[in-house]
């Protein structure tokens, strides 16, 4: 394809227009798989034969060079769009409200620059259609591959509209917090509300769950460890004058270092298990590991800063965001770098209103590609 650059970015527009327009819940990408599968081969871009229900790896370089890795995700939300664009949603209850149909679009443009210097590269270059990213699964899908198993360094980006456009922040260390989800049942004994003594009441033992929870933060973990227990719902009961037999809460924790994640576990079981104790009632807690935070590499956070400045974009180095983001397992693995793409829009991710700014999507894919070119010549260099 021999576009110019005008062209070329109306062709990536299109593109993520396109995405937008059919998103699909994790795990459920199939016709956005395929749309990113054919684009590719009408580019002659190879793809890797994997075991991946959905989602794709393609490949550009020679084949026994050394590998850099670069990470989009394909997946969308279940929220009903809101905003007033002429791509919107035609999946209803379904939108691309996190933005990865930019990242899709940029890493199709990266795929598609590389490929067009592609005898120029001194090793190969990943690209990385990973799935199921909101559910926190589909890093270790695309990890149990083997995908990445001889990279020496992977990136990935994020949208973040709150920084400016054609801004590129990172920074060394924790990026993006630890993500659990919890949920507790309570279950009492119900009677009427006019004899509140023949019942053991799942509302006040879950009212005082809530507010003991909370104390694990300001009484457990240091102030510098930044962490998070939110509790997002409640539910009991069923009519004015009955008090219920059962209580239901759940709710998230973030958090930053593995050493408070890891307090604050022990702490919610040690709870739960005393309030059971003290109410002679039965409590479960449900406790589901999200993905851990991303640490990125001290070397490769300042090459992304650097890279950002070399073409053209603004190198901001940013503080640590309370999202969460399975990119953290791939780094885990082999080190590399996550890096905020800002975009400039009004509304936050996962709103119903969020959009992106087009503009950004052709620097951002540009960078991409020369951020594998300089990491494969500098890993070449030794």
């Amino acid at each position: 394809m021999s576009l110019n650059t005008e062209e070329f970015a109306a062709y990536l527009t299109d593109f993520r227009h396109e995405l937008h327009r059919f998103p699909e819940l994790s795990t459920q990408e199939v016709e956005t798989t395929r749309r990113i599968r054919q684009q590719l081969d009408h580019h002659q871009i190879r793809i890797l034969d994997l075991p991946l229900n959905t989602g794709l790896v393609a490949e550009v370089g020679p084949v026994d060079g050394p590998l850099f890795v670069i990470r989009s995700d394909i997946d969308a939300l279940p929220i009903e769009e809101q905003a007033d664009v002429s791509f919107r949603s035609e999946h209803p209850g379904i939108m691309h409200a996190c933005g990865h149909d930019f990242h899709s679009a940029a890493a199709l443009g990266a795929a598609i620059l590389l490929k067009q210097q592609e005898a120029q590269l001194v090793g190969r270059v990943r690209i990385l259609f990973q799935a199921a990213e909101e559910v926190g699964v589909g890093a270790q899908d695309i990890l149990a591959t083997g995908a990445l198993d001889d990279a020496f360094a992977i990136v990935g980006i994020h949208n973040d509209p709150s920084l400016p456009a054609g801004t590129i922040g990172c920074k060394a260390g924790p990026l993006t917090a630890a993500v659990d989800r919890f949920a507790i049942s309570v279950q009492g004994i119900g009677s009427h509300a006019a004899k509140p003594e023949q019942s053991v009441d799942p509302i006040v033992i879950a009212s005082q769950l809530v507010s003991s929870l909370q104390t694990i933060i300001s009484r457990n973990t240091s102030s510098a460890d930044n962490a998070v227990v939110s509790i997002t719902q409640f539910h009991s009961g069923s009519a004015w004058n009955i008090i219920p037999d059962k209580a239901w809460l759940e709710g998230t924790v973030r958090s930053f270092s593995a050493q408070a994640r890891q307090v604050i576990e022990q702490r919610f079981q040690q709870i739960v298990v005393g309030f059971a104790a003290a109410f002679d009632v039965e409590i479960d807690l449900d406790w589901q590991a999200g993905p851990p935070s991303v640490v990125n590499d001290s070397h490769w956070a300042a090459f992304a800063l650097a890279q950002a400045t070399k073409s053209g974009l603004i190198a901001k180095e940013v503080d640590a965001s309370p999202i969460g983001e399975d990119f953290a397992y791939y780094l885990q693995r082999t080190p590399g770098a996550f890096m905020m793409v800002g975009t400039g829009e009004k509304h936050p991710l996962h709103h119903p209103a969020f959009r992106i700014n087009d503009q950004v999507l052709l620097p951002t894919a540009q960078y991409l590609a020369d951020f594998a070119i300089a990491g494969l010549t500098s890993h070449r260099a030794g």
